[in-house]
């Protein structure tokens, strides 16, 4: 019976097909039969053992591991002898001078390759959508918002604009990372490579080649945490990303906002008590969710903090960090995908929510304005803040007011004030700069 929500709640089924216990097992055997390899062609053992092993050790069964393993309690020593059992004679040369972290964590590396290759491409997928949006609405003026009040104009095109660069660096993340943990290692029990001698680096090297993952430059029994850490990180950057999205969604779908709608069903049922309710349950999920993939990384980075040249306590926290996090963190950016490319823009809430503050959000237009026919800016600033005060209680047009002054009225007529209080003059560079981001990332987006 499945109890964890990823086994039937969350995830992609291949996220969760890159950290499962199948896959987890080929990684190891894989790393095996590339250990093989890597010691035949360096003389450590037998060309003929390495080709057997190479070639009958894919056929070792996870099952089989188990079987040992609930007999001897000792998880790679399980599937050394599962893979020794279908290797015959050659079997004995199996795990030949390893220990088993130069197994688990080389095959750790090949599963992190397998995961960043699906995160990169949703991240891709994600940055194409954003961009979409970007172009879409470049010129669709909204009210800009800051400490949750209105302010100044600005377009949801620079606001998809501003998601899409952060994206973009994402991406650019990742790719940097990828080199420093997609590494596998080949060091021994404490890291010396006593037990294969002076054709210890070479082995190591030919074996990671042989895998298509890096080779750690020094290790003790264990490939360090700090790149692990790296990878969760890295995560947890892409799932606040998608944190902020979420929660900036759900704030412009408040029914007094009404400004942005995640796609809702013909059939589907916003509460089991209120007919009317349209949730932003999708983007709620991708908020909750990330609160988990962040909570990974403080074990991630205390899983670098072991004794000596190792314990063990990284080891059980690990079988819970990484599918958990990955399949998260895979699984949020899915949902975004879909959120932002359904998502319903409502213009004409977005109309009303522009004009509701009587002309005060445009007060800074006025007094750039007024400071640049002559009016001393502090003065000017003032003139308009004490207007804008009086056009919120007494519920007035601020051009009414403004007009009414006679500092404003000598420098400006009402017609011209008006037009300094429409929006759609006040955006500034916004369209330029989405033009510039999209020209910039539609490449990295493929």
């Amino acid at each position: 019976m499945a109890i964890h929500p990823i086994d039937f709640r969350y995830g992609t089924a291949e996220m969760r097909a890159v950290w499962d216990e199948e896959n987890r097992f080929s990684c190891i055997v894989a790393a095996e039969a590339a250990l093989a390899y890597a010691e035949g062609v360096h003389g450590l053992i037998p060309d003929d053992a390495a080709r057997t092993i190479g070639e009958r050790a894919l056929s070792a069964r996870l099952g089989r591991a188990q079987e040992i393993e609930a007999e001897i309690h000792h998880d790679m020593m399980a599937i050394v002898r599962a893979i020794a059992e279908v290797c015959g004679d050659a079997g004995r040369w199996v795990h030949y001078g390893a220990t088993s972290n130069d197994l688990l964590d080389t095959a750790t590396g090949l599963q992190i390759r397998q995961s960043l290759e699906l995160l990169e491409a949703k991240l891709k997928s994600l940055l194409g959508v954003l961009l979409r949006r970007s172009s879409e609405t470049k010129m669709l003026v909204c009210a800009g918002r800051t400490h949750g009040q209105i302010g100044v104009p600005t377009t949801y095109g620079l606001r998809f604009a501003i998601w899409a660069s952060e994206v973009g660096r994402h991406i650019e993340r990742l790719r940097q990372l990828r080199p420093r943990v997609v590494v596998g290692q080949m060091t021994g029990a404490v890291g010396t490579q006593a037990a294969m001698g002076d054709a210890g680096p070479l082995v190591m090297t030919t074996m990671m080649e042989r895998l298509g993952l890096g080779a750690v430059d020094v290790s003790n029994q264990l490939v360090q945490r700090d790149r692990y850490a790296e990878y969760f990180m890295f995560l947890a950057g892409v799932a606040t990303t998608l944190d902020k999205i979420g929660v900036e969604i759900r704030m412009m779908q408040r029914s007094e906002i009404g400004e942005l709608e995640e796609a809702f069903g013909a059939k589907q049922v916003g509460s089991s008590t209120m007919p009317h309710k349209r949730n932003p349950i999708k983007s709620e999920q991708v908020c909750g969710l990330a609160r988990i993939v962040r909570a990974c990384v403080e074990p991630a980075l205390q899983n670098n903090l072991l004794w000596d040249e190792r314990d063990l306590t990284n080891s059980s926290a690990e079988r819970v960090l990484f599918p958990e996090a990955s399949v998260l963190a895979d699984h949020i950016l899915a949902v975004m995908i879909r959120v932002l490319d359904g998502l319903v823009i409502r213009e004409d809430n977005i109309r009303r929510n522009l004009g509701i503050m009587q002309g005060v959000n445009m007060a800074e237009s006025v007094m750039i304005e007024l400071t640049k026919r002559g009016l001393d800016r502090q003065e000017a600033h003032e003139i308009v803040r004490v207007a804008s005060m009086r056009a919120l209680a007494e519920s007035r047009p601020l051009a009414d007011l403004l007009a009414e002054n006679p500092p404003v009225a000598a420098l400006a007529t009402r017609e011209e004030l008006e037009a300094l209080l429409l929006p759609e003059r006040y955006i500034g560079t916004a369209p330029e700069q989405v033009d510039r981001v999209i020209a910039q990332l539609a490449p990295l987006a493929g």
